[in-house]
């Protein structure tokens, strides 16, 4: 990896898919410059391909190298700083595979809740489609914390690639004043508190907007 690679990313108060790597590299102290595109935009396309091979956020130039998917950057990033994957076997089989759940599934939840950080949307009542997503996730998280993360406050106990990815989903279910039980409330809490989170929902206020 170069001395300062850059993030290419969206719009921050929307671009869930963005903010995973940038959460990652930040919490794992890895350096950065970051190119911020709007998104919904009639040029965002052709903008996002000066960057982008896929023409999509996020991508990571390191150099001549672009890696242009959220979990591969993730994946990247980790073989730079190895702790962004538990040290256990076990857990880290399990972390990688809650990530790829997160990577490809949870369609309702994109569809219904999309990521807004600057907005309070409380729904009146769960979607029947959007209900089995929300108590998957509550069972996932809560039997990461009980198995693997009673070291820390975070699913593995120290932060990981696991939590970048559901970074996103914890703002989700905060927008959307979705239910939580008491283990992934507080979950959720810590993940909120985290003084990059604070940085990255600052940054949505004066980042390009729709």
């Amino acid at each position: 990896m170069s001395a300062r690679p850059t993030l290419i990313i969206g719009t921050k108060q929307f671009s869930s898919w963005s903010l995973r790597p940038w959460l990652a590299a930040k919490m794992a102290g890895i350096a950065f410059d970051e190119v911020v595109i709007a998104l919904r935009q009639p040029d965002t396309k052709a903008n996002i391909m000066q960057h982008s091979p896929s023409g999509k956020v996020p991508c990571l130039i390191d150099g001549d190298l672009a890696v242009w998917d959220s979990l591969a950057i993730c994946e990247y990033l980790a073989e730079q700083v190895p702790s962004l994957w538990p040290e256990d076997r076990a857990a880290r089989a399990v972390a990688r595979a809650v990530s790829a759940e997160m990577h490809s599934g949870f369609q309702n939840l994109r569809n219904l809740c999309s990521m807004d950080v600057l907005s309070d949307l409380p729904m009146a009542e769960i979607a029947p489609e959007l209900a089995p997503e929300v108590a998957r996730i509550n069972a996932m998280w809560t039997d990461c914390r009980t198995r693997f993360g009673l070291s820390g406050p975070f699913l593995f106990g120290r932060f990981s690639v696991a939590d970048a990815m559901y970074a996103p989903v914890v703002t989700r279910f905060k927008t959307y004043y979705l239910p939580l039980e008491p283990v992934p409330a507080a979950y959720a809490d810590a993940v909120m508190a985290l003084p990059a989170m604070a940085e990255w929902i600052k940054g949505a206020t004066t980042s390009p907007s729709v």
